[in-house]
């Protein structure tokens, strides 16, 4: 008979609920002792469902696409962290053959980033002006798992600062297509204004939204429009932000004032009732595998360790439809050596990662 796993809990099968024991039976959760004659291996310390990465591009580097090799390199790495499910939010590789492989998280896709002609990085988007928009995010929407990704603002070099890249009319015809092909649309936005017009159209979701203000932080409340802030990415800004500082001084300043608020944004979110989500954006130019980082950022903003980790694992699980610890669903989980909701710290340092009921 198959090898068994006995997780000696606590099994944390919920944000408020958890089992003192679980097993895993043909690379599935249960909370029966198995019966009969089986090799048991026996795994103790505190279990997390497998962390949730729902901004994190495999098969992107700074360049653009990768090859495979890399891809998987870059997937390993955020296994090895204790990232099991990921929100892949655009990448121009083909990581289909990831799916084939037991071994690799499972990635929800949002096809390719889809920007403004000249407005986004190079190599990275399908680049279409707005008479093209909603005929692209019909396509992919087909070619995603249920989500698409549009770029919501860039610098505007004319402008010297970031400005929304889509008329409202067309935004909102785009985000009705999305929906009418059964997906849901997120966005990269970072100014204000870009994230008045997704409101207006009827985003299911925004990554980053350094650019919230009281009045788009109401309206993303009332709607239940997702936030994935992304905050080592912001960690950034200065960076981005720098080789600007002579050319366009005003976008430069508009960036250090959006990474010196991250925090107090991200909390005024959060108070109002936005649900906000982990997410890192690794690829491009960030490693992979900053989970961990991301959960500990988000205390930085108020939330205590619980609501932190319910960002990673619970809630974010039931937000992109996919199960956690629940009976008969895959062995998709985290052991800890010490309790998370104590020191959200512990996240860094997994004592086993299981995929599929497999021990990595």
């Amino acid at each position: 008979m198959a090898p068994v796993l006995h997780l000696t809990g606590p099994v944390l099968v919920g944000r408020e609920e958890e089992r003192p024991e679980a097993w895993v039976v043909d690379g599935r959760i249960t909370f029966e002792r198995p019966r009969g004659d089986h090799d048991v291996t026996t795994l103790e310390g505190w279990v997390l469902p497998g962390l949730v990465d729902a901004h994190c591009h495999v098969g992107l580097v700074a360049t653009g696409a990768t090859d495979a090799e890399t891809a998987e390199r870059q997937a390993t790495t955020d296994r090895d962290a204790g990232t099991l499910l990921i929100r892949d939010a655009g990448s121009p590789s083909d990581t289909r053959w990831v799916d084939e492989r037991e071994d690799l998280p499972k990635i929800i896709r949002a096809g390719r980033h889809i920007a403004r002609t000249r407005r986004y990085i190079r190599n990275f988007a399908w680049e279409v002006e707005p008479d093209e928009l909603v005929e692209r995010v019909r396509l992919e929407a087909r070619a995603g798992d249920g989500w698409v990704k549009l770029v919501g603002d860039w610098i505007d070099r004319e402008a010297g600062d970031l400005t929304p890249c889509w008329p409202v009319d067309v935004l909102t015809q785009a985000v009705a297509a999305a929906h009418e092909e059964g997906a849901r649309v997120t966005a990269h936005c970072f100014g204000e204004q870009s994230l008045h017009d997704f409101a207006a159209a009827g985003t299911d979701c925004i990554e980053h939204a350094t650019g919230l203000v009281p009045e788009s932080i109401d309206a993303f409340a009332r709607q239940g429009i997702a936030v994935v802030p992304t905050l080592v990415n912001i960690d950034t800004f200065p960076q981005i932000a720098e080789p600007a500082r002579e050319k366009f001084p005003e976008y430069h300043r508009h960036m250090l004032d959006l990474h010196a608020r991250r925090y107090e944004t991200v909390a005024a979110a959060r108070e109002a009732g936005v649900p906000v989500y982990v997410g890192t954006d690794a690829g491009g130019s960030l490693p992979h595998g900053l989970a961990a980082q991301e959960v500990e950022r988000l205390t930085r903003c108020g939330f205590g360790t619980l609501d932190a980790l319910d960002a990673a694992t619970w809630s974010a699980r039931a937000w992109l439809g996919r199960p956690g610890l629940e009976e008969g669903a895959d062995a998709d989980l985290v052991v800890y050596g010490a309790d998370p909701r104590v020191d959200v710290g512990v996240l860094a340092h997994p004592r086993a990662v299981v995929l599929r009921g497999l021990t990595v």
